[in-house]
């Protein structure tokens, strides 16, 4: 368990370096925040499903296949444990907390925290598992998470919960995977280098946020720490005692692994854009995403450095 919780705390080492230059260059001036928006947006709408597709360039074989069977039901039930809490713990929070709170239990940082961790630690595999828990945060982030920070659906442009960044990787990936298809050099290696900005970038936009972190909105939402202590020990607990539970029936172990750092990240980052785009309270979410990835310098390697000794 120590090898695998001083393994784990070296990458999240590197991530935090990765941070740390985006937090130089906001204090420095150097980005704008014009500038960083739009690469928030080349993350998500480009560099997500990159991603996605990239991973799924794998040869097809029936027990990877029943691996990911596997690993979409994880995932599924991983979210759903985090929904179960939102919506029994914060009912009485008012209407401009409820949503960032909500968001920030059921949804973690996977994809831009854990599959550069699962890639180091596991390799190509790893990450395969892990853009499969991005693909189901991107289905349920687009509904329910849309649903809990405006407060309804109906207005929304309807396209958007069947067309966002997962949809689109799953449904260009998944048949590549199935088919055992290889993309040509001409298309296969610019998805490839596209895909290899999701670690620098997201690290660097998040160091950047990091640094103008309002963390007293934070400590003053009781609230808030419960939502903290759920998204970064509770349910990832709860996630790998599950599987360890389940070990008997041939549970892949770099799966297993993979999937408890996708579960163990911090509060995503899009809980601080959809706070700003909706109305929310900003300064709450950018201290609840800033905190639990500042916490989670030391919960991931040690939840993570668990599953690595008993897997």
């Amino acid at each position: 368990m120590f090898d695998g919780f001083l393994l784990t705390a070296q990458q999240v080492g590197v991530l935090f370096t990765l941070m740390a230059v985006g937090y130089v260059c906001r204090r420095k001036g150097l980005f704008s925040d014009a500038f960083v928006k739009g690469a928030v947006n080349l993350l998500l709408l480009i560099v997500t499903p990159c991603l996605i597709i990239h991973v799924f360039q794998r040869p097809f074989t029936k027990e990877l296949l029943a691996n990911l069977g596997m690993a979409l039901a994880t995932a599924f039930f991983a979210h759903g444990v985090g929904l179960l809490f939102a919506e029994t713990c914060f009912r009485r929070v008012d209407d401009m907390r409820k949503g960032i709170l909500k968001f920030g239990t059921v949804f973690s940082n996977g994809g831009f925290m854990a599959i550069p961790l699962e890639y180091a630690l596991l390799g190509a595999e790893g990450a395969f598992y892990g853009a499969v828990y991005v693909v189901v945060f991107n289905l349920l982030c687009w509904t329910y998470g849309l649903k809990v920070m405006c407060g309804h659906l109906k207005d929304l442009d309807k396209r958007i919960l069947f067309v966002n960044p997962g949809t689109i990787g799953i449904t260009v990936g998944l048949p590549l995977f199935l088919t055992s298809t290889t993309l040509p050099q001409v298309i296969g290696e610019p998805i490839r280098y596209l895909s290899e900005l999701n670690t620098p970038l997201a690290m660097i936009i998040i160091g950047y946020y990091l640094a103008d972190a309002r963390f007293a909105a934070y400590f003053r939402c009781t609230p808030a720490l419960v939502a903290s202590v759920l998204r970064l020990l509770v349910i990832p607990s709860i996630v790998l005692v599950s599987m360890t539970m389940i070990r008997r029936f041939g549970l892949d172990p770099v799966m297993a692994v993979a999937l408890t750092a996708s579960a163990s990240a911090p509060v995503a980052a899009m809980d601080s854009m959809f706070a700003a785009k909706y109305g929310k309270d900003v300064d709450l979410s950018v201290g609840l995403v800033s905190v639990t990835t500042l916490i989670s310098i030391i919960t991931m390697p040690l939840i993570v450095g668990v599953a690595m000794s008993i897997f």
